[in-house]
């Protein structure tokens, strides 16, 4: 199980860069301590594959453009395909992560694939599929996701012993959807949109962007973009971009030794007084005070 710390992306867009993650077996599994992310915050992100977090201590907030689903310690939530999701977190929280592709489990043309990975994988009624240990039938799903990661992955057979937990998660999974399944798709939201101004973002957060100029990266006017921020993501174009901004400097404050000034103008953060009043506001310290703060919990 490997321990992460930040969010890698691909080049140009916002989907994750998942660590490992191997065609021939989509699967990996991750130890997050929430305490390492700035903010407690893993930013508005997607990814082909299925997620499924366990709550280990503390309490986990996973955000969509559906809603928002509360995680205390015990419980779990399956996070579709290619949902954007953002996570909050209280202090001293960790998660334990299976991210896997369904195909792991059978072809998407095959009959397990056509009978029982794509109606849950492709439902887009299901963002979130939440499992809570008040619920029986949910807590045992629970037992199997957590008993899944103490499998060995240096033991013979380890893959093969991993898929077939995997395949029986996923048809408990299915059991308890089949509710939301029986419902009409959702209306879409406009996610694909604002994915592609979230790339354009990620590209040009170090210039003065206008929303003008993000808006047009997804072939919209501003009206809509704003109105497509505000209905996935809950924020506004500017908002989510100065947050960006500051995810930005907060990697770079502990990855890089260049002056808090040279940060300030690498982000688009303008003069070290703007960027220090912005950043104070945002993290509740100043940006050397946090590069300290990061250099000593690293030594």
């Amino acid at each position: 199980m490997q321990d992460i710390t930040e969010l890698r992306f691909h080049t140009g867009s916002k989907e994750e860069l998942l660590p490992d993650f191997a065609p021939e077996f989509p699967y990996i599994a991750s130890r997050v301590a929430m305490d390492r992310y700035p903010g407690r915050t893993a930013p508005w992100h997607w990814h082909g594959a299925v997620e499924l977090s366990y709550t280990q201590q503390g309490c986990m907030k996973y955000h969509t453009p559906g809603g928002v689903c509360l995680l205390p310690a015990g419980s779990a939530v399956l996070v579709n395909a290619n949902v954007l999701h953002m996570t909050t977190a209280q202090p001293n929280t960790v998660q334990l992560l299976h991210i896997f592709e369904p195909s792991l489990l059978g072809a998407p043309e095959s009959r397990i694939g056509a009978r029982y990975l794509t109606p849950l994988a492709a439902a887009n009624q299901i963002e979130m599929l939440p499992l809570t240990p008040d619920d029986p039938a949910q807590s045992a799903v629970l037992e199997q996701i957590k008993g899944a990661f103490s499998l060995p992955p240096d033991s013979f057979g380890y893959e093969i012993r991993l898929r077939n937990a995997l395949s029986e998660i996923w048809l408990a999974l299915l059991a308890q959807a089949a509710p939301l399944l029986n419902q009409h798709p959702r209306r879409g939201m406009p996610s694909g949109k604002v994915k592609e101004m979230m790339a354009y973002i990620h590209e040009h957060f170090g210039e003065k962007l206008a929303v003008s100029d993000i808006a047009a990266a997804a072939f919209l006017s501003e009206r809509e973009c704003f109105r497509a921020f505000r209905e996935c993501l809950r924020t506004t174009p500017a908002e989510y971009l100065k947050s960006y901004r500051l995810q930005q400097a907060c990697r770079l404050l502990q990855e890089n030794r260049a002056s808090v000034t040279e940060i300030g103008q690498l982000c688009g953060l303008g003069s070290s007084s703007y960027f220090g009043k912005t950043f104070r506001e945002s993290m509740g310290c100043t940006p050397s005070e946090y590069r300290q703060k990061w250099q000593d919990l690293d030594n």
